[in-house]
């Protein structure tokens, strides 16, 4: 699922603070170790911040709210409104592909293979889970 949030980013004089009104999310963004974050900086929080909500909400099985459309959005009504300039802007988010981005639980998985195969992968110094790994990704046509 793909999903398009409108975000208020509320520039300060050290930040930019971040709202996701619809999610009811703040977040900053400031790169380490840098004066000020950007507004590249920005995106990605929001991004990581929409992406991480919304997986949990899946996760618990709660309702995915709907985005507001970006002509709905007062930028009055936000929460930062009276620290800084407020521009909105929309920040999208491919769940399913932030969601195998973020999920690398290992699980253990039981492989029947036939001795004179499995001597041949050990002589070879072949990862079995590495290859198994490989050929899943191959015949399912994803990535990680």
């Amino acid at each position: 699922m793909k999903a398009a949030y409108p975000v208020i980013f509320t520039e300060v004089a050290t930040n930019i603070l971040i709202e996701v009104p619809d999610l009811k999310l703040y977040t900053e963004a400031n790169e380490e170790g840098a004066p000020k974050g950007t507004m590249a900086d920005a995106i990605m929080m929001a991004r990581d911040a929409i992406g991480l909500a919304c997986i949990s909400m899946e996760d618990k099985g709660d309702m995915i709210p709907t985005a507001s459309l970006l002509e709905d959005i007062n930028i009055s009504e936000g929460v930062f409104f009276e620290e800084g300039k407020c521009i909105v802007s929309l920040v999208d988010v491919d769940l399913v592909a932030y969601r195998r981005k973020m999920d690398n639980k290992m699980v253990r998985r039981n492989v029947t293979l036939p001795n004179w195969l499995n001597l041949e992968a050990e002589k070879a110094q072949i990862n079995v889970s590495k290859v198994l790994q490989e050929a899943l990704m191959s015949k399912l046509g994803v990535t990680r």
